[in-house]
């Protein structure tokens, strides 16, 4: 199949999943399904911490969350071969299974990641590059957040993954429901003596449906 075709087959497919689902809110009891992705790998490290505060606020809030990180878990990268037809099974049968599972029916999606050489972690990078083969069932009003932290203070540099972030979210059709931006972060822990987990926190508990 050429790729025009896969690119009318997954608008379709999007189209269709774009009509309202009158069973998702009570399905989640009025409460939204979070999926957390996160790219860092240190389990301490400061965009894991920030993205730990954001869950217990929206726990507290009580949602349901749900939460994948990609450095501890085996995502294979996305070869381009097209075998999915961007809305359909992968080749590669891998961790990324729970992400497929979730993210179709969850109301929110948050990136965590911290600023590796310029750019988004490639652990995080590899799971968003496999949202290709789901991505006739994703083109549906969702609520998304970035939680990005890195060791410079420059708007220019911070700018590219927002920007990212943003070209994503108009992509999918997504709303953009915050954004904790940490700069001037880099052993970890480092985030713990700024004002950042607090505002995760506030972030996660504000969320409504």
């Amino acid at each position: 199949m050429k790729r025009r075709d896969f690119i009318k087959t997954a608008l379709a497919a999007a189209a269709f999943s774009a009509l309202p689902d009158i069973t998702k809110a009570a399905k989640h009891g009025g409460k939204m399904k979070i999926l957390i992705l996160t790219g860092s790998p240190r389990k301490n490290g400061n965009s894991n911490t920030l993205a730990n505060h954001f869950a217990k606020g929206a726990e507290e809030a009580g949602h349901l969350v749900l939460r994948f990180d990609a450095a501890f878990k085996n995502v294979h990268p996305c070869t381009g071969c097209n075998s999915c037809g961007m809305n359909g099974p992968c080749i590669f049968k891998d961790d990324f299974e729970f992400v497929r599972q979730h993210i179709v029916d969850a109301d929110m999606v948050v990136f965590a990641t911290p600023m590796y050489y310029f750019g988004i972690s490639a652990q995080l990078k590899t799971v968003i590059d496999r949202f290709y083969a789901v991505n006739g069932q994703i083109h549906r009003p969702k609520k998304a957040a970035l939680i990005m932290t890195y060791a410079d203070n420059s708007p220019e540099k911070e700018g590219v993954i927002i920007n990212h972030y943003n070209v994503l979210l108009n992509y999918l059709g997504w709303q953009n429901a915050g954004q904790i931006i940490a700069p001037g972060v880099w052993p970890a822990g480092a985030v713990n003596h700024t004002d950042y987990p607090r505002q995760a926190y506030e972030l996660g508990k504000s969320l409504s449906k």
